[in-house]
């Protein structure tokens, strides 16, 4: 093998080993995403404001499980079940929810690239298993809840999303506004909390009942 090809091929094989590396270490301390240093270097405005999951009200996680992914405390970092939902939903030309979990979703902000692409979605996988192996529950959802984009001009995480949205921090939020934060996620560009459409009160009214739910077994209220 030329000397050039394999330079290449030990590249290519640290860029793809190194969030295994990194997983570890992000058990502890404040992570950003990829896309809030794209924006950065980009020159775009970016806000986070990194909130422990204990100082948040406990509707904001309950919320986000319920909208995003409720067996959020059963599966392993991949919700097969659901998967295959959303498989035989596209085979059956209905357009459906995406199957990604919300250790998928940390995954794909923390490491990743947002849009959708095969080979993202094959990284994507057992990533998000090792996370799940690595990480606990609590500490990813507490990830996905400050890394996850929250407002149209570059605010992420809970907090930030909550002061733009309602003037206050997530501590301070109702179950109610939680579940409008909880309703944006798909995407806070088109989607507002701030002044929400119809539908976005439905589906927040949708998701404060699902929080009250008793099958959402909180698994992120232990270490």
């Amino acid at each position: 093998m030329k000397p050039p090809i394999r330079a290449i091929l030990l590249a290519i094989a640290a860029l793809l080993l190194l969030p295994y590396l990194l997983v570890p270490l992000y058990s502890a301390g404040h992570p950003v995403s990829l896309l809030m240093v794209g924006r950065f270097l980009a020159g775009a405005p970016v806000s986070r404001t990194w909130v422990d999951i204990g100082a948040m009200s406990p509707a904001m996680p309950r919320s986000v499980v319920a909208s995003e992914d409720a067996r959020f405390c059963t599966h392993h970092g991949v919700d097969w079940d659901s998967l295959s939902d959303v498989l035989e939903d596209a085979e059956d030309g209905e357009v459906t929810r995406g199957g990604s979990t919300i250790t998928q979703q940390v995954a794909k902000n923390l490491f990743l690239w947002p849009g959708r692409s095969y080979i993202r979605k094959g990284l994507e996988f057992p990533l998000a298993l090792w996370i799940d192996l690595v990480l606990s529950k609590r500490r990813i959802l507490e990830l996905y809840l400050n890394v996850a984009e929250f407002g149209p001009t570059g605010q992420f995480g809970v907090e930030e999303g909550a002061r733009y949205a309602f003037g206050r921090g997530v501590s301070a939020i109702s179950p109610h506004q939680a579940a409008l934060l909880a309703a944006i996620l798909p995407n806070p560009v088109t989607r507002s909390a701030r002044a929400p459409s119809a539908h976005i009160r439905r589906l927040a009214g949708t998701y404060t009942a699902r929080a009250r739910s008793a099958a959402i077994s909180p698994c992120w209220t232990r270490n």
